[in-house]
């Protein structure tokens, strides 16, 4: 296997990766959420769990793209599925009794869906990171 380059299509992956790991901390570690005094123990304790997770996610996605000893497009594929889990989840959540994508305390009407455009927008880079590598990956072996 030939040394991995920096290429935009892994840049792209790292950044969502790296915001799945981390994201959920600049966002949810106040008042808003974890210290959301409306908010019972057993909904802080998701909250918590879906923060980790987001960090393990990110974190398995870094290692499987930069670390794994795995042929380069089995390495890309690995990362962006595990990239993806976070924000397909955060979509899904939409869809079960009672959620919501904000707290009515903390939202104005007519406010944009600020999460889903995030999950659209770290798809996407997903989407476009994808076949951006798979083709540099065929390109430098063909």
């Amino acid at each position: 296997m030939k040394k991995q380059k920096i290429s935009i299509g892994l840049i792209l992956i790292t950044l969502v990766a790296l915001w799945s790991a981390g994201g959920s901390y600049i966002f949810d570690w106040n008042h808003t959420h974890i210290y959301n005094p409306h908010w019972p123990p057993h909904a802080k304790f998701h909250n918590a769990q879906t923060m980790l997770l987001g960090s393990f996610l990110g974190c398995f996605s870094l290692w499987m793209l930069w670390i794994a000893k795995l042929r380069d497009n089995d390495k890309v594929r690995f990362a962006v599925i595990l990239a993806s889990f976070y924000w397909l989840t955060q979509i899904g959540a939409t869809l079960f009794p009672g959620t919501a994508l904000v707290d009515p305390e903390f939202s104005y009407p007519g406010e944009p869906p600020h999460q889903l455009i995030v999950d659209m927008v770290m798809l996407l880079l997903l989407a476009i990171a994808c076949p951006l590598e798979m083709r540099r990956i065929k390109k430098m072996n063909g």
